[in-house]
């Protein structure tokens, strides 16, 4: 039985798919998956749909599906739906997608805005992927260019997202929204898919009674932890955010500076890992779109983590249609997928520091921004307030889509004030 429903990131494992397979499979497996929502109302009880999405596992080379493919069009729905409340539709809807997949979410998207949005909204709209991968770039074009209308509203931006140059003079005039959608729910999706090195330079560890932090040093066969003094600013950045949150936790003022002595007196080797991906991609993202609206979608938590660390990754590959967990990510090697699960309390801070609220120090100079308006919802309230959870439940009233995701979260978050 295909258990990857319940904790299995989909991350990296587009782009991981490609790289070892043909993009006839690709197509073949887009064939399954575009019956299966309509099976979900035809099939009786859980045990069959298991058994159907098994079949599909053992059918396909692919080692993970994401939501969107399996439940659409209706995960993309609730998405559209919840731009569509959020949004300032006075103005021209201009949306970007981070790491947009094989186009699915996009078409999804720009399928319900046509059927349910005003005329105008639809026939003013921008959509735009941003994508690292020129193979995925390709087959969202082909996805979204099935329907002709679509064609002129979309376009792909084949660059990495966190690289400030690539998003050129944005004018703030229209309304914007961010889509950072991981299906591969997303943040870190497009920080994962970029070369395993630079992946793995990108989220750095420490030590914090020595503050200490590490690299990747590879010698082209093996991959060894390198550690170094603690002076990238994107790591310290990261890590005091990481720390503010823990004193803002902290339930007195007391029972900190106890604690703080403690540490101070008996120090421990503190192992965590941080989003410095997320964090770098936060900020170039607010500096280009200061009036956007973001949706992120991720997992918030993932079983059986081997590796040792806070927000530590689950290294999976996939072999003969079963799957394996290593215990580091060192011995990941060729179509290994590195999942990362999103802390979304932490994710909520990084976002109010980068659009200027947040202040790590007492009397920062840095630019004043005023605080945003956030929620966070487990998947199941976000498909039921936005979405059309009927559409994925089965004849006895088991609901994939509500049921099988409870280890995912979407994060929303508007501006509250107008900048001229």
């Amino acid at each position: 039985m295909a258990t990857s429903l319940c904790g299995r990131a989909p991350s990296v494992c587009w782009r991981g798919a490609l790289s070892s397979m043909s993009l006839k499979v690709l197509v073949d497996s887009w064939l399954l998956w575009r019956s299966f929502c309509s099976l979900c109302n035809a099939l009786c009880a859980r045990k069959d749909y298991m058994e159907h999405l098994d079949k599909i596992y053992r059918q396909s080379d692919i080692s993970w599906f994401t939501p969107v493919e399996l439940f659409k069009p209706w995960y993309a729905h609730g998405i559209a739906e919840a731009i569509l409340r959020t949004a300032n539709l006075s103005v021209p809807l201009k949306i970007y997608e981070i790491g947009g997949g094989s186009g699915t979410c996009a078409k999804g998207i720009m399928d319900y805005i046509k059927l349910n949005a005003p005329e105008r909204v639809y026939n003013s709209m921008t959509y735009i992927s941003v994508e690292i991968s020129p193979s995925l770039a390709k087959i969202q074009r082909e996805t979204v260019g099935v329907v002709l209308s679509h064609s002129s509203k979309f376009k792909v931006e084949c660059r990495d997202a966190t690289d400030r140059s690539g998003w050129g003079k944005e004018t703030v005039k229209n309304n914007l929204v961010g889509l950072l959608c991981l299906r591969c729910l997303i943040i870190f999706r497009m920080i994962l898919s970029m070369q395993k090195i630079k992946f793995l330079h990108g989220w750095k560890c420490g030590s914090t009674n020595k503050m200490t932090g590490w690299r990747i040093a590879s010698n082209m066969e093996t991959l060894s932890e390198l550690y170094k003094p603690l002076e990238d600013p994107l790591i310290k950045n990261c890590l005091e955010i990481v720390n503010l949150s823990k004193k803002q936790a902290s339930p007195s003022g007391v029972r900190l500076m106890t604690d703080t002595l403690w540490s101070k007196v008996f120090p421990r080797p503190r192992r965590c890992w941080l989003p410095t991906g997320c964090l770098k991609l936060l900020e170039v993202v607010h500096k280009a779109l200061p009036k956007m609206s973001l949706i992120v979608s991720d997992f918030n938590y993932l079983p059986d983590v081997r590796i040792p660390g806070e927000r530590a990754p689950l290294v999976s590959t996939k072999k003969d249609g079963r799957s394996s967990d290593y215990d580091s990510y060192l011995e990941a090697k060729g179509d290994a997928d590195i999942f990362f699960p999103t802390d979304f309390g932490l994710l909520e801070r990084i976002d109010h520091f980068c659009s200027g609220w947040l202040k790590l120090h007492e009397g920062a100079s840095s630019k004043q921004g005023r605080k945003r308006r956030t929620i966070m919802l487990d998947t199941s309230s976000f498909m039921e307030e936005f979405g059309l959870p009927s559409r994925t439940r089965t004849k006895d009233g088991y609901n994939p889509l509500l049921d099988d995701f409870k280890n995912t979260k979407f994060y929303l978050s508007v501006p509250t004030h107008n900048i001229k």
